[in-house]
């Protein structure tokens, strides 16, 4: 038994679920969010208690994929209701002399010591800001968050010698000492 799945996910006051066959969507003023869910989980909600339960067929409980998705799914019912109302953020930050980012239009223009500027392109869904060397990636879909901010990070990441790149704010680059002359 999933002790994750089992646990019923609490929804605030302003959320609206709406569980439809193969599918459930959560929404919030004007963001909306929608899963797709698998035959093997079932997902109700109980208007009364405020709650969203995922169960699944107790013949199945031995079955390693079916709990797995029992878990899967709740967890990401959870993070769709805290996406729809605080939202999800990355923050970047580009570490290097003449290394710059910019907003322009529906894509991050990069300037990261090559030849060319990278153009890449903002997903529906998402908001990005630049200040100064800080990329902030926003939005309600945590996934779609993490991965524009995974696919920023790759066009340059960071070098252990001296750490110039683009790297997560909150992470630590163990440098590297290089070679030592006269030694």
């Amino acid at each position: 038994m999933s002790r994750l799945g089992k646990k019923p996910v609490p929804v605030p006051g302003n959320v609206k679920i709406e569980v439809a066959p193969g599918k459930v969507t959560v929404s919030s003023g004007s963001k909306s969010l929608t899963l797709p869910v698998r035959p093997e989980v079932k997902v109700a909600f109980d208007a009364t208690a405020k709650a969203v339960s995922v169960t699944i067929d107790p013949k199945k409980a031995d079955d390693a994929q079916t709990k797995a998705l029992w878990g899967t799914t709740r967890a990401h019912i959870s993070n769709m209701i805290k996406g729809v109302t605080e939202g999800f953020q990355r923050s970047l930050e580009v570490v290097g002399v003449g290394f710059t980012a910019v907003v322009a239009g529906k894509s991050l223009d990069l300037k990261v010591g090559y030849a060319n500027m990278i153009k890449v392109p903002i997903p529906m869904g998402v908001e990005v800001s630049v200040d100064k060397q800080i990329i902030t990636v926003k939005g309600a879909d945590r996934q779609a968050v993490g991965q524009f901010a995974s696919v920023v990070r790759s066009k340059r990441k960071p070098e252990p010698y001296n750490g110039k790149g683009i790297k997560y704010t909150d992470e630590v680059i163990k440098k590297k000492q290089g070679k030592a002359f006269g030694a």
